[in-house]
């Protein structure tokens, strides 16, 4: 499994409990980090998943 993947799923894990709090306190700064944080996160975690399928092609 590709680092992207792991830290991607990290990154959106916090990005989406950064936007929740932001939403239950108004703090509309932390939402908007938060919303940036989840999608960087589900970017990261396809360039792992791409990664991870082209090291299964290049294996066979």
């Amino acid at each position: 499994m590709s680092t992207n993947r792991i830290e991607g799923a990290i990154d959106k894990g916090v990005g989406a409990a950064k936007e929740a709090v932001g939403k239950a306190t108004g703090n509309a700064r932390l939402q908007v980090e938060g919303a940036a944080q989840k999608a960087k996160g589900d970017l990261q975690n396809k360039v792992g998943k791409a990664q991870d399928k082209l090291g299964d092609a290049i294996k066979r």
